[in-house]
């Protein structure tokens, strides 16, 4: 999910009656099939609870089952970067109206992460396991700071302007769309991108680390340097000399209590 918390949205132009409410239905839908995903897939990357997980039984042989999930996860990395990007939501909303812009986002978004969980191929060969009770104990503590972090900065941005659900309330009410302010809150005060951050500790904590987690983890590492690069250079563009100066002051990714002025 693009983790941008700064890019100002358009007021929605209005509509009749039914239109709104028609808009708000799929907003309210996209958001529940989101938050139904995301809670899914703690549990498959966890291996908790669901019923298929990310280390379920292997059913393909090992170079089919790279290629298979390093195609998904591609999949997932295209769909992201395109999507967010300013130049393309401009072109799209020649198509898609405006109040459902980001819902659609979150839709496709939505039905990439079920083709991953339901496709993904398995590849449960451990590479690495730990025994020692206290240091299991400490990493499913990180596994849950990380989707813990997640959450929270999805909240201060905005978590649920940031799902689509805030626009689709505001055009039924028959009100503008309020732009988004550049703002230093929170976490984003001691790293540019906790959302991300928090992602990247949730998926490399595993106690039992397997060839599969660990090509998922690999892969979506990759893609989070690559996304940052291209998320900050539109940033930039946008808000010129103020974002700049906040990545002066500002690590990227391993926060720091030390603030630079």
């Amino acid at each position: 999910m693009s983790t941008d918390p700064l890019t100002p949205m358009p007021a929605p132009a209005q509509g009749s009656p039914i239109a709104r409410a028609l808009v708000l239905v799929y907003g309210t839908l996209t958001y529940l099939g989101f938050l139904a995903t995301f809670l899914y897939l703690i549990g498959w990357t966890g291996n908790l609870i669901v019923p298929r997980s990310i280390d379920a039984e292997a059913t393909s042989a090992l170079g089919a089952s790279i290629a298979v999930n390093v195609a998904i996860l591609a999949l997932f990395a295209v769909q992201h970067t395109v999507m967010a990007r300013a130049a393309f939501k401009r072109w799209w909303t020649r198509f898609v109206p405006e109040p459902i812009e980001r819902s659609t986002y979150v839709l496709f978004t939505v039905a990439i992460l079920i083709l991953l969980i339901v496709e993904w191929r398995s590849l449960p060969e451990v590479v690495w396991q730990i025994e020692n009770g206290a240091l299991k104990a400490a990493v499913w503590a990180l596994f849950g700071v990380g989707w813990g972090v997640v959450l929270f900065s999805t909240f201060i941005i905005d978590h649920f302007d940031l799902f689509g659900l805030k626009q689709t309330i505001f055009y039924a009410r028959g009100l503008p769309y309020p732009s988004a302010e550049f703002k230093e809150v929170a976490l984003y005060r001691y790293v540019r991108h906790p959302l991300m951050l928090g992602f990247l500790v949730a998926f490399w904590s595993a106690p039992v680390m397997t060839q599969g987690h660990l090509l998922f983890s690999a892969v979506i590492t990759a893609y989070v340097l690559i996304a940052i690069q291209i998320e900050e250079r539109e940033l930039i563009s946008i808000h010129g000399e103020d974002y700049e100066q906040y990545r002066r002051r500002v690590p990227m990714l391993l926060p720091t209590l030390r603030r630079k002025t």
